[in-house]
């Protein structure tokens, strides 16, 4: 996207009328991708510009499938709504019966991988393999095989497979739910992954009832190209993201 078109949409943001809101991703978003999840840290600056924009708006929010605990810890940025677990809700605590076992059985067929159970979803992690690509095919088959026995949602994000709930809305839901419980007339959302995109079409749906909506691809080198063909403003790693949010 040409400066002067991101500038444009950037100005249509910045210069609405009423209460708005940013809600932002977390990894790839505020932090760079790491190795192991537990390396992630926000990127330098980002905390302040949050800060700023927590005195100025109506809402900032965090809607990460991180845990809130993970979240609180991560993001430590007072007046922040942190929305973990994709915004399901505490309610979501446990996993069904015997899925925590399975899917610890399957990643251990191939070598590399990290189990990681977040109460409601359990994620395989699969950038330690030795052929990342390779261990993506081999384990999605047996996984969906048990999240359909179970009742839940495959869901693929960058190097990792995760069980989720299913049939329940995720970071699209918490999306609209802020928007509603916040009476937004205009938000903007910034994510960098496939769950994102579920967000982007929150937002496309949100527009069409007349909110002033900006969607933010936080591009690296395993952004899927469709979330940045659907986005307004396409920002180059966390760094492109601070800088953003200090403009706004």
């Amino acid at each position: 996207m040409r400066a002067t078109e991101d500038d444009a949409a950037l100005r249509a943001f910045t210069t609405r009328d009423g209460r708005a809101g940013v809600l932002l991703d977390f990894d790839g978003t505020l932090s760079p991708i790491v190795a192991r999840p537990e390396l992630a840290k926000i990127r330098d600056g980002a905390r302040d510009a949050i800060a700023r924009l927590v005195e100025r708006l109506a809402i900032v929010a965090v809607i990460s499938g991180r845990t809130p605990a993970e979240l609180e810890e991560l993001v430590a940025v007072p007046g922040v709504v942190l929305a973990g677990l994709y915004g399901l809700g505490e309610e979501a605590i446990t996993l069904p019966a015997g899925v925590a076992d399975q899917v610890t059985g399957i990643a251990a067929t191939v070598p590399g991988t990290r189990v990681e159970s977040k109460g409601a979803s359990i994620a395989v992690h699969f950038r330690g393999a030795d052929d990342p690509d390779d261990a993506r095919g081999r384990l999605a088959p047996a996984l969906e095989a048990v999240a359909l026995d179970a009742g839940m949602a495959l869901i693929a994000g960058k190097k990792v497979w995760e069980l989720v709930p299913g049939g329940r809305p995720l970071k699209e839901g918490a999306v609209e739910r802020i928007v509603t419980e916040a009476r937004l007339d205009a938000v903007l959302y910034a994510g960098d992954d496939v769950a994102d995109q579920r967000a982007f079409e929150a937002l496309d749906r949100l527009a069409a009832d007349g909110l002033t909506t900006l969607k933010v691809a936080v591009h690296g080198p395993e952004t899927p190209p469709q979330l940045a063909g659907s986005a307004d403003i396409v920002v180059d790693g966390p760094a492109g993201l601070v800088a953003l949010l200090r403009r706004i």
